[in-house]
């Protein structure tokens, strides 16, 4: 019995926001039950290669990037578009705790889906939008893509290497960040309403916009410019208070150095064999580090480019140098802690026998989220659901079938 295993969520979502905080609800006992279009699915289940594989080493129809977001859900295809399948959805509306749907801003009161309409079948509902910009404002109809947030709501302006500097320029994150960061505020706020609603009976709205996230977790970037009045820069792998403090390539890869006093930095520098750098005027203390961090960074470069990435780490930890290397994933996947930690979990899978996932990062002693099912097929569950919550019976299902409505 997970934590939310008294919880049904309805989840009308695609692509990544959406999903990954039903995934996140799912993995701690939650009923997810993913709504989806018949035959085409959601969108990420294309967004290939790379593909899962069969035993056989052949394609499946599962794109990776829908496996990252969708397990312990279960899928059943419906046409929202049809009387019948707005009917299945309002039904099983009823039957849930929360709704999630990531649809353009006013989209579901057409089909009668919206929340003003769903409450009505289940007052209480816990129902939550995510959108590009919201409910509101002048941007509210806009389609919302996570590429396009993070410039909007100034994650690129202070991201990427120095204006200036070889491959200067603004930077979007490597993976969809605000996407990511508003599924997790999605799951505070749901969890929030549930709170409330065990408390008080009443059920309650939630507007997410990644717009929204993205600027509230520029934290510190944001207080710094509320502060100063001065907006902040890019200063890629570097610091702007502390040298060195930033990445270098060894003779074989990358490492990371983060010297926090001038103690370390004579440390780094005597394992380097340039110990005479801790003693000129121009670098034995940090704010002098600073002011002359044109003329010491090329000479540090030199430096640790003449070991390898190995030998730096050893000698660094050893010394007491703050330092980590850069890996690449397969690295991080072999890497001893997070073996330890079993952040890689496998499950079988219908069709490609093993599926391999990351496990969720939540460690807990008395609830812990669990990894039960593989991402379901496309409407997987579709007469399960039907018959198990709803009570249709199979000439029903056939019905609805043969109409396209599932």
């Amino acid at each position: 019995m997970g934590a939310l295993s008294h919880i049904r969520v309805l989840d009308l979502t695609r692509v990544l926001a959406g999903p990954w905080c039903a995934q996140t609800l799912a993995d701690f006992g939650a009923d997810v039950i993913k709504i989806e279009r018949p035959e085409t699915g959601d969108d990420t289940r294309h967004w290939g290669p790379p593909y899962l594989k069969t035993p056989g080493g052949e394609d499946t129809h599962e794109a990776a990037y829908y496996l990252a977001a969708n397990r312990n859900k279960r899928s059943v295809t419906v046409d929202i578009a049809t009387a019948e399948g707005q009917q299945i959805v309002r039904e099983l509306a009823a039957q849930s705790d929360v709704v999630l749907e990531n649809y353009k801003a006013g989209q579901l009161k057409k089909y009668g889906l919206d929340y003003e309409s769903l409450k009505v079948v289940k007052p209480d509902i816990v129902y939550c939008s995510v959108t590009g910009f919201g409910q509101t404002g002048p941007y509210a109809s806009r389609a919302g893509y996570d590429f396009i947030v993070q410039g909007i709501g100034g994650f690129m302006s202070i991201t990427g290497e120095r204006d200036g500097q070889p491959g200067g320029g603004p930077q979007k994150a490597g993976v969809a960040i605000a996407d990511l960061m508003t599924g997790m505020y999605a799951t505070i706020g749901v969890l929030t309403a549930l709170a409330h609603r065990d408390r008080t009976g009443e059920g309650q709205y939630i507007d997410m916009a990644l717009l929204d996230v993205q600027v509230a977790m520029l934290a510190n970037m944001n207080t710094n410019f509320l502060a100063s009045g001065k907006p902040p820069v890019r200063w890629g792998n570097a610091h702007p208070n502390i040298v060195p403090y930033q990445t270098f390539q060894t003779s074989d890869g990358w490492i990371i150095v983060a010297v926090g006093n001038d103690g370390q930095f004579r440390k780094f520098v005597v394992a380097g064999g340039r110990a005479e750098l801790a003693d000129d005027a121009r670098f034995a203390a940090n704010p002098s580090r600073v002011r002359n961090r044109d003329i010491l960074v090329p000479m540090l470069a030199d430096m640790v480019r003449r070991k390898g990435k190995h030998e730096w780490l050893a000698e660094l930890e050893a010394a007491g140098v703050p330092c980590g290397p850069i890996n690449d994933l397969g690295e991080v996947f072999e890497d001893p802690q997070v073996l330890a930690r079993k952040m890689q979990i496998d499950l079988p899978h219908p069709t490609a026998g093993t599926v391999k996932l990351v496990a969720s990062p939540i460690k807990m002693s008395a609830t812990p989220p669990e990894a039960r099912t593989h991402p379901p097929l496309l409407g997987e569950h579709t007469s399960d659901v039907l018959a198990q919550v709803l009570g249709y019976d199979e000439a029903k299902i056939a019905r609805l079938r043969e109409s396209g409505a599932i």
